[in-house]
């Protein structure tokens, strides 16, 4: 199966139907990076053409302490849709989505377009706000096994976006937040058990800005995505291990050293 809109159905039949599949790779060792972001972009078109309206992007694999658990070794991303994108104040369903697992995460909106090659400072201009919130991941492949470019074609294992409140980023205030960007820790507790611990260095090295550097290069070099415009919403990467998930647990996080509400979220 070479066709990008064939693989593409494939993918979307799988996640509609809440089942999984061997990694395209197993079938096909050829797949490889160019051609799964081929598939990517047929799905994301087929999404569109169904209705759906992309409101952001999430980066994926951006925490190098988790990259030789799954065997993927540099950032991926993919859309975040206007259904995928969830409200904080209900438990969030995952019964359909295959294997979850929860990432604690910065979020950015973006104020203006960023542009390649943008300084620090230029760079924290384009964000008009932030907020904490958790992406709660899936996999199409059993176990969670798979290549780097099975993860691009299966949404960048995209499931849901939870967002608390977007506290805005004052023009006077971005150096501070920059700073506190680049060094503040995290701790993530379900149901009263602190599950595990982050801080921000182990996003890329520099936290959820170095994280938005990456995508805006990523973006620009790929003829068929979308250049990012204001009023998108970023997903940074998960600041700890990616950890399953399940029906009736509650999940929540302490942040330190920066000054954006704690978060909690119940699952149904």
């Amino acid at each position: 199966m070479e066709d990008p809109a064939a693989r593409a159905a494939l993918i979307l039949a799988t996640q509609a139907e809440g089942r999984q599949i061997a990694p395209l790779t197993d079938a096909d060792p050829g797949f490889d990076l160019p051609a799964a972001r081929r598939v990517a972009h047929a799905v994301t078109a087929a999404r569109m053409a169904r209705g759906e309206r992309m409101v952001g992007r999430k980066i994926g694999f951006t925490n190098v302490t988790i990259w030789d658990e799954y065997g993927v070794h540099a950032p991926i991303w993919g859309p975040v849709w206007d259904r995928t994108l969830h409200p904080a104040d209900r438990p969030l369903p995952i019964g359909h989505l295959v294997e979850p697992r929860i990432e604690p995460e910065i979020i950015l909106r973006l104020g203006a377009d960023p542009a390649p090659g943008m300084g620090p400072e230029d760079l924290i201009a384009c964000v008009d706000a932030l907020a904490h919130g958790f992406e709660i991941v899936q996999s199409l492949y059993p176990g969670w096994r798979f290549r780097a470019p099975d993860t691009v074609a299966a949404f960048a294992l995209h499931g849901a976006l939870v967002t608390g409140p977007f506290v805005p980023l004052p023009p006077d205030a971005r150096a501070d937040w920059g700073t506190r960007l680049a060094g503040f820790g995290i701790e993530l507790w379900r149901d009263g058990v602190l599950m595990d611990a982050g801080r921000a260095a182990n996003v890329l090295g520099g936290g959820p800005m170095a994280a938005l550097a990456h995508l805006v290069s990523e973006v620009a070099a790929d003829p068929l995505a979308p250049l990012l415009r204001a009023g998108e919403i970023i997903s940074t990467g998960t600041l700890t291990r990616a950890l399953p998930v399940a029906g009736g647990e509650r999940w929540s996080t302490r942040l330190s050293g920066l000054p954006l509400p704690d978060f909690a979220l119940a699952f149904a």
